[in-house]
């Protein structure tokens, strides 16, 4: 008869193992990038927080709201075309994923380095008065 001796590495280990798991169940909801796009006319972000030639996040909204020349707003949606992960930032001009380094335009959404291949999804967005708007 075999004798099982438990080392703590293991043991530990194992917890290690339940702790991740039991922290990705917590986390619960809706997978990255699938924030659902909030109705026609709420109010996204005051339009001079939209930097020209830049754009800004809104996770809680799904949608990247840009501006690529001065008074130009344009929508997209979060969700890389890749893999479905959330873009995360804009940078030089640039929407950026996070998980395997897609980039697209802040101009149309047009994937300019992949892996993602696709533009992002447009969102119609439109100015009243000094914010941006879902259209």
């Amino acid at each position: 008869m075999s004798e099982f001796r438990t080392s703590r590495r293991i043991v530990f280990q194992g917890l290690g193992a339940l702790g991740v798991a039991a922290a990705l169940a917590g986390c619960g909801g809706s997978e990255p990038g699938t924030a659902s796009t909030p109705a026609a006319g709420t109010g996204l972000v005051p339009a001079s927080e939209v930097p020209v030639g830049g754009g800004v996040v809104l996770p809680d909204a799904n949608v990247v709201v840009t501006q690529p020349t001065e008074g130009t707003f344009r929508g997209f949606s979060t969700t890389c075309t890749h893999t479905g992960t959330a873009v995360n930032q804009v940078d030089g001009g640039e929407i950026v994923c996070p998980n395997h380094g897609s980039r697209f335009s802040v101009e149309d959404g047009s994937a300019l380095q992949g892996p993602a291949s696709a533009p992002l999804a447009s969102v119609e967005v439109a100015l009243e008065g000094d914010e941006v708007v879902l259209a």
